[in-house]
């Protein structure tokens, strides 16, 4: 009998799904541990008065960016606790940049740029981790301006590469 699931292994390549469509974590056992890194990016966009406070280092919470780096770090810690199926890893590395640009041609207000680069030796890779960190150091300068500025935008979320197990590398 042939499983004819939309979302079986032979037709799908979506890996979080068993041969009856049920969501499952991955079985990574099998793979052998290699050096994984991903770096993503992304950015939060603000008005100027808003990115002056993050600069001078006024803002009413404190340093900003300390704060959100730190918090880039620990969300990179915990992405297993928050995305259901990931797998809880060992990290080697977490790094957060975090650098504040005034308007340019493609965004006409200034914003804060985060990427991070994490790393492990493992059995699997650690884009979501690198995801998370961005998304979260977004959250929280987002979190300590909001007073200030309830308008800021979170875009241009995405992963940059990636690279180690099986699959290779992906260069964005």
């Amino acid at each position: 009998m042939t499983d004819s699931h939309p979302n079986s292994p032979a037709t799908s390549p979506l890996t979080h799904f068993d041969a009856q469509g049920q969501a499952h974590m991955v079985d990574v056992a099998a793979k052998p541990a290699t050096r994984r890194v991903a770096v993503a990016s992304g950015k939060i966009i603000m008005q100027p008065a808003t990115a002056a406070l993050i600069q001078t280092g006024h803002a009413k919470k404190g340093d900003v960016l300390g704060i959100a780096r730190v918090a880039g770090i620990m969300a990179a810690k915990k992405t297993s606790d928050l995305i259901p199926l990931c797998h809880p890893l060992a990290l080697t590395h977490v790094g957060i940049m975090l650098d504040v640009h005034a308007a340019d041609n493609d965004t006409p207000l200034p914003y804060v740029q985060c990427t991070a680069t994490v790393e492990t030796v493992g059995p699997t890779g650690v884009e979501m981790e690198a995801l998370t960190a961005v998304q979260v150091s977004l959250l929280t300068i987002y979190d300590m301006c909001k007073a200030a500025d309830r308008g800021m935008i979170m875009t241009d979320i995405r992963l940059l590469q990636k690279h180690g197990g099986k699959s290779g590398s992906y260069v964005a």
